[in-house]
């Protein structure tokens, strides 16, 4: 049998759904253009994402427009799993609530290899929850149901921005998640927008699972706000799933995520007045403006407060973590100059990694390439965000 040569491939896996073609109400939250056909054409021609998971298949609206697609030849199911838009391979997901008796909620991703199971596991999930047209709802089932659902139908289960203060394992449900899952059949952790890898090591029983480092974007623009290097031999689900096992030499070799300080959770603050809490008073139960006691612990602290280790371990197995900032998040590269770049290098992805300055100079000016060599080595410096607030990069600053 003919080895097929392994590639690297860019990958978010965590897109939502805003609305159906028809205008129908998916995530409620999530930009009304972001429909399942719009966001293959972002991903395939401006940002250069090779793999994304769309995480609200189980929409029967959404099937609806993906069989329509399929029928109409402008995309196709692959053999492997997945389905092909030009440049781009998605994978077919969904985003589900679950809130165990006695703690609060927490988000899991399921990912299912084709349209096929993603519609027979939406039959399922209509006799568990409301309102299954709608994204991220609850379903009222324990958390090992849900896991043991994916996986009968040849899916897995991730945990989604584990760290979150909000709906999240750790944030929110439990201090380890052998509480609420099987932590030997899971393969991969999203660590969310606020977290990376460094910050998830100080936690023992991540040691063995994979970190994915997905935007949970809810609009157009967001796509790729944070994503991952994966070696395949082809973007298909089955090849996925060997990646997240570090099987016959796939696996994640990159993580691109913000820099914790840009997140909006990464400082304790108080939720009644929005003020963020000082962090060398990283104890304090009160607010110092207000005298609340709504004190919601930025993901830092909280790691700190449930980990097993004093210092975080990381293994020789993890690929590099990439303090990569969106080009959006680059002071003074608005629509207009972006679009003139995209014009010259073709994707976002092109522009980020592979475009050489001097040329990202002669189209955006020297000050442009220097913030984008300057992230390319991680060496932007931000101002830490809290409060709901992301972080920004500070100008005045910046190396490189």
């Amino acid at each position: 049998m003919e080895m097929k040569e392994l590639q690297e491939f860019y990958a978010d896996m965590h897109i939502h759904i805003g609305r159906t073609e028809s205008g129908l109400p998916v995530k409620i939250s999530g930009a009304a253009n972001l429909t399942f056909h719009n966001i293959a054409r972002e991903a395939s021609q401006r940002k250069g994402i090779d793999v994304v998971g769309i995480i609200d298949c189980h929409s029967p609206g959404v099937q609806a427009e993906i069989d329509s697609y399929l029928e109409k030849g402008e995309m196709e199911e692959l053999e492997g799993g997945g389905i092909r838009y030009h440049n781009t391979t998605i994978l077919l997901g969904s985003e589900l609530e679950v809130k165990e008796p006695g703690r609060g909620p927490a988000h899991f991703l399921v990912f299912l290899p084709d349209l096929r199971s993603m519609k027979a596991f939406t039959v399922w999930l209509s006799g568990v929850m409301k309102n299954v047209q709608l994204s991220s709802q609850r379903i009222y089932v324990s958390t090992r149901k849900l896991q043991q659902e994916a996986e009968s139908r040849g899916g897995i289960l991730i945990p989604a921005h584990i760290f979150t203060p909000y709906k999240s394992v750790y944030g929110s449900a439990a201090e380890r998640m052998s509480e609420l899952l099987d932590v030997e059949r899971l393969l991969a952790v999203e660590l969310g927008l606020s977290a990376d890898t460094e910050m998830a090591s100080y936690l023992p029983e991540l040691d063995g699972l994979t970190f994915l480092t997905d935007s949970d974007a809810h609009s157009l623009s967001k796509i790729g706000r944070e994503y991952n290097r994966i070696r395949m031999a082809e973007p298909t689900y089955k090849e996925f799933v060997l990646a997240l096992r570090n099987r016959d030499g796939r696996g994640v070799t990159g993580n691109y995520g913000l820099n914790p300080r840009l997140g909006k959770y990464h400082r304790t603050y108080c939720a009644a007045c929005g003020s963020i809490v000082d962090e060398a008073e990283l104890s304090t139960e009160r607010c110092f403006y207000c005298g609340s006691t709504k004190i919601v612990r930025g993901v830092m602290d909280r790691i700190k407060d449930i980990a097993d280790r004093q210092a975080p371990i990381v293994g020789a197995h993890r690929p590099s973590y990439h303090y990569q900032v969106p080009l959006e998040f680059l002071p003074g590269l608005g629509p207009k100059l972006l679009d003139k770049l995209l014009a010259r290098f073709g994707t976002e992805m092109n522009i980020l990694h592979r475009a050489p300055l001097e040329e990202i100079a002669e189209t955006a000016g020297a000050s442009i390439a220097g913030m984008i060599g300057a992230a390319r080595g991680g060496a932007l410096q931000v101002d830490a965000g809290g409060g709901g607030t992301y972080g920004r990069v500070r100008v005045d600053d910046r190396k490189g």
